[in-house]
């Protein structure tokens, strides 16, 4: 699990390979361990202790085996220590995560694939004289949905609104009127913008715009959500540590190697304590990361049955044919309500473009039932479900980092930041900024301004 769980292979190595009997003072122990774990290199290590009025962080009453350049480095070790252990706690949560935003985006752009194909077949099978002039009102229609689920400022009713504006001219000219064909460009644009008055696909237009707007709405809230997570974990697995911190890392991590007690590990209390300080900004996040994945489940939740994004799409084409018909039956009254608007226009019969019969093969409907277990409220319930085991994730993170990784058993003997001993007898603080302020190991000075920049944004996607 990386130089953490390298560092204690190889001090059972060493102490091992030294278990010869020999009482004589030596830095043997610190400069194996040293080397080893490719902290520095290994000129100017001292073979013998000696004394150490250089040190800065690991002072001592009694001689060293550490020198100021050593100290120094063992400074740039424990910070990628730390870093490390970080990354390695939050790795299956962002592999979770990251993996489930790219399965979702797949799904989505697949099902806006899908639902242009079923919408296109639809014109080519039942529509066909007016399939070749829809086609750029579908493809159109199908990019802005895409565009607005996976992120830009599109309004779902304006697109809707576009495509039906657009629809209405083919319909009148193919479907109500089908074989008077030929009208001038001014006259089409006409009925174009009339169509919002003569509402001649009935009441099918509002129900598109509802359920589209809602569908869509969630899915893209839903996707930028999961982009938060991963940018929320990505801030604190790389968080700067502030100096007072880093050397409370270095007295509890390296200074027992200035002593020679390269197999001692910090007492449990004094890890919590050097921990929950270093991780106090980090355990702010807590509050807002419980309310960030409710939110998830809420949303999750919402997301079924005529406002499932599966089924908006894929039902899609079923309500542009109901809005045909509807356009079909009402045609003499749709007529008459366009010459009161536009007037009468001046038309030759022509033949009508058709969809040309070589496409008809490969443009069949391919409406076979979906499997129940592949669909994407199944998906989401599973990443749900275990996405919620990371509820409190923030929160325990300082514990979990002590217990599994960190601190000796209880009951052992354990390094209390100056010597060895079998207990450690300051008090132990809470997590938090606010608990922090009776820290004996670490002083910490307000919030960090990047953990507030991201609960504010988990604030934002929770409203």
């Amino acid at each position: 699990m990386g130089r953490q769980s390298l560092r204690w292979g190889i001090l059972l190595l060493v102490a091992l390979v030294s278990l010869k009997g020999e009482e004589l003072p030596s830095c043997e122990d610190a400069r194996k361990v040293f080397q080893l774990l490719q902290i520095g290199p290994a000129k100017g290590l001292p073979e013998t202790p000696r004394a150490g009025a250089d040190l800065q962080i690991c002072t001592s009453k009694n001689l060293t085996c550490c020198t100021k350049k050593m100290e120094e480095r063992y400074q740039l070790a424990v910070k990628q220590d730390i870093q490390q252990v970080l990354q390695t706690s939050s790795s299956t949560l962002k592999f979770l995560i990251s993996h489930n935003a790219a399965a979702f985006q797949e799904t989505f752009e697949m099902l806006i694939r899908q639902a242009e194909n079923y919408t296109s077949t639809l014109f080519c099978n039942t529509y066909r004289n007016m399939a070749v002039e829809a086609a750029a009102a579908i493809q159109e229609f199908f990019t802005d949905v895409g565009l607005f689920v996976f992120g830009i400022d599109i309004s779902t009713e304006e697109l809707v609104n576009r495509f039906f504006d657009t629809l209405f001219p083919l319909v009148y000219n193919h479907l109500i009127n089908p074989g008077l064909t030929d009208i001038s460009l001014e006259y089409s644009e006409c009925i174009r913008m009339s169509r919002r008055d003569i509402s001649p696909f009935g009441n099918v237009p509002k129900i598109v715009i509802g359920q589209m707007g809602r569908s869509l709405l969630s899915s893209r809230t839903f996707l930028q959500a999961l982009n938060l997570g991963i940018e929320v974990i990505n801030t604190t697995d790389h968080l700067q540590f502030s100096k007072d911190c880093s050397r409370a890392l270095l007295r509890m991590q390296y200074c027992p190697h200035c002593q020679g007690m390269t197999l001692s590990k910090p007492c449990m209390g004094y890890c919590l304590n050097v921990i929950r300080g270093c991780l106090a900004n980090m355990a702010e996040i807590d509050l807002h990361w419980r309310r960030y994945i409710q939110s998830l489940e809420e949303l999750s939740s919402a997301m079924h049955g005529t406002y499932d994004i599966e089924h908006v799409l894929l039902n899609f084409h079923s309500l542009v044919n109901d809005a045909l018909t509807q356009a079909s039956i009402n045609g003499p009254k749709v007529t008459e309500q366009v010459n009161k608007i536009c007037g009468h226009p001046v038309r030759k019969l022509t033949l009508s473009p058709g969809y040309s019969d070589q496409n008809k093969d490969n443009q069949g409907m391919k409406m076979s039932a979906r499997d129940t277990e592949e669909t994407l409220a199944n998906r989401r319930k599973e990443f749900m479900n275990s996405l919620r085991l990371y509820k409190t994730f923030y929160g325990g993170l300082a514990d979990q980092l002590c217990i599994n990784e960190l601190a000796a058993a209880d009951g052992l003997t354990c390094w209390n930041g100056e010597d060895v001993v079998k207990s450690y007898t300051h008090r132990v603080v809470g997590n938090g900024i606010k608990a922090q302020s009776a820290n004996p190991e670490v002083k910490v000075k307000g919030t960090d301004p990047v953990i507030n920049q991201i609960i504010d944004k988990l604030k934002h996607i929770i409203q």
